[in-house]
């Protein structure tokens, strides 16, 4: 069953979060690619194909290593993230999916002591934006690759 084309029934709403998410991006100082490594994670948690499929030929276009790609799912025991990857992944997760008594002080505080206090909100804002964008394609099942060619995503090689 087809669904909605939620940017084509919604353009400008559509234009403003995608918006939001290049500003968040172009102001926070956080290196692009923790900001891979947060819209692949996130995407993974929420089962959003669309996402998840778009994120990783976006990292590789911007030279992630492959084994990191696929060690994202694994990256506890993955000797491939340094400290502050860590910790980004770790708020990811733990505002992805979140407990019910809100964001523990030792996740916190672990996250904190790797970002400072600007940081640590951009951080924030960029798990928030792939988030509402992985809902939205989950709803409305995004078609993985769909929008390769328009967003030069055919040039990683993932096909």
């Amino acid at each position: 069953m087809s669904r909605l084309n939620y940017a084509r029934l919604a353009p400008e709403l559509f234009q403003k979060y995608a918006a939001i998410g290049i500003s968040a991006r172009d102001q926070n100082g956080i290196d692009p690619a923790i900001h891979h490594l947060i819209d692949i994670r996130a995407s993974q948690l929420n089962g959003c194909a669309f996402c998840l499929d778009m994120h990783v030929k976006q990292a590789k276009l911007h030279g992630e290593r492959e084994l990191r790609l696929h060690h994202i799912a694994i990256w506890r025991e993955s000797p491939l993230f340094d400290a502050r990857e860590r910790a980004a992944l770790e708020w990811t997760e733990a505002l992805t999916q979140l407990p019910p008594l809100g964001i523990p002080d030792e996740i916190y505080e672990r996250v904190h002591a790797q970002f400072d206090d600007q940081a640590l909100v951009a951080l924030t804002y960029a798990v928030m934006i792939i988030n509402g964008w992985n809902r939205i394609n989950v709803a409305f099942r995004g078609e993985p690759g769909s929008l390769d060619r328009a967003y030069g995503l055919d040039k990683a090689g993932l096909v």
